[in-house]
């Protein structure tokens, strides 16, 4: 049997709406099963606390809705590689659809705390450029964007 790694996200509530917002906004995501807990847990009577399995861009996560815990922070954050500058505007637009929050450096917080960071395939490749002084450059751009813009970053380059 080989090991599989998910990461899961605890929400006060919610969980499975956090999930089927998600698979509406990012591609080859879906809400795989929602399963009431058939016995009671220290969250509350059987029934009321759901995990909430779910695959975003083609990745397994799970996701519990159990009661106040701990708030998301940016200690941790998911993030969705793109390969355009369409691809960064649309899922950007659609995970702070309901009251998310821009950030900074293309990261963003959804409408349920989640931190995400939309970032450009090629972001890589420019900050790790063997010449210092365009990757330094291309740095540079990055920290001054909200939502990164890939031809800016060339341009930096």
């Amino acid at each position: 049997m080989a090991v599989t790694f998910a990461p899961h996200l605890w929400y006060a509530n919610n969980a499975e709406e956090a999930a089927r917002f998600y698979a509406s906004v990012i591609p080859a995501s879906s809400v795989d099963r929602v399963t009431p807990l058939p016995a009671e847990t220290p969250s509350g009577p059987a029934g009321s606390v759901s995990v909430v399995e779910f695959t975003l861009a083609g990745t397994p996560v799970m996701a519990i809705s159990a009661g106040p815990h701990h708030e998301f922070n940016d200690a941790i954050s998911l993030v969705l590689t793109c390969d355009t500058q369409g691809e960064i505007d649309r899922l950007w637009d659609g995970l702070l659809q309901g009251g998310g929050k821009p950030v900074q450096c293309g990261w963003l917080k959804d409408r349920y705390g989640v931190s995400w960071q939309i970032v450009p395939r090629r972001l890589g490749e420019l900050i790790a450029h063997a010449d210092k002084a365009r990757a330094a450059a291309v740095t540079r751009a990055m920290l001054r964007m909200v939502k990164l813009d890939i031809a800016e970053l060339e341009a930096a380059a």
